[in-house]
């Protein structure tokens, strides 16, 4: 069966300047344009559409789907199947999530007990299946499944405690990049510090901290831009020169 631009989006659920725009960004382009110069789709180009919607459900970029889905080993079926892990994934998530809710009402009615430790379970969850859906297949090419693993469970047990301490070394380390920020020198002391606020703030995560480790991942935060955009929306800039700092601190750079 084939669509026009109309049908299709319809079909999909997405508008017609959305699909006009998959065409012009090369990542969904149409079987074939017809004598009148409408664009039309066939059933490989339905298939490829729905992948599309799946990935950026995901929470993946256009860029990246362009890559994944006009790369020579791009293997359908094989997609399928991860999208469905993840779909699983999350699903686990929600589900931690809803149970975690309703024993906190349980608990504020009266009905149950709850720990600080229970409070907190279904946010650590969700945390590991948010990174491993932006960033799971990079971080186990990189360091390995048992790295990736290990620091999963390291995130799961974590105490009360130890998870508030998590988020104030990330909030000072943001406080000391931006005061340094304001000389420019990554090699300053406030500089320095706030690489070893990231140190202290990685080793809740990883199982061994070794320098070339720390350096390359600041500079996965300037290569990646997903990583790029999360610190430079609290200043532009922000990544690259923590990235300096750690190299620095690490001596990555002399």
């Amino acid at each position: 069966m084939e669509y026009t631009v109309q049908k299709l989006g319809a079909l999909a659920g997405i508008s017609t300047r959305t699909l006009r725009y998959y065409d012009e960004f090369g990542i969904l382009k149409p079987a074939r344009i017809n004598s009148s110069g409408y664009r039309i789709y066939g059933q490989a180009e339905v298939d490829r559409l729905q992948q599309i919607l799946f990935y950026r459900e995901l929470g993946l970029s256009l860029e990246g789907i362009r890559d994944i889905v006009n790369s020579p080993s791009f293997d359908g079926a094989r997609a399928l199947r991860e999208h469905h892990d993840k779909l699983l994934q999350r699903r686990q998530q929600l589900d931690q999530l809803i149970a975690n809710v309703e024993q906190t009402i349980a608990f504020a009615e009266g009905r149950s007990t709850m720990s600080n430790e229970e409070k907190f379970t279904g946010f650590k969850q969700k945390l590991i299946g948010d990174n491993e859906q932006k960033y799971g297949q990079e971080i186990r090419e990189k360091y390995g499944e048992e790295a990736v693993e290990k620091s999963n469970r390291k995130l799961k047990n974590m105490t009360e405690e130890q998870y508030a301490a998590i988020q104030q070394l990330e909030a000072d380390m943001f406080a000391s990049l931006e005061q340094a920020m304001e000389d420019g020198d990554a090699a300053s002391e406030l500089a320095q510090k706030a690489a070893d606020l990231h140190r202290q703030w990685l080793s809740f995560y990883w199982d061994t901290y070794t320098k070339e480790a720390h350096a390359g991942v600041a500079q996965m935060y300037v290569d990646d831009e997903r990583f790029t955009a999360y610190y430079d929306k609290r200043r532009p800039g922000m990544a690259a020169f923590l990235r300096d700092a750690v190299h620095v601190y690490t001596g990555a750079k002399q």
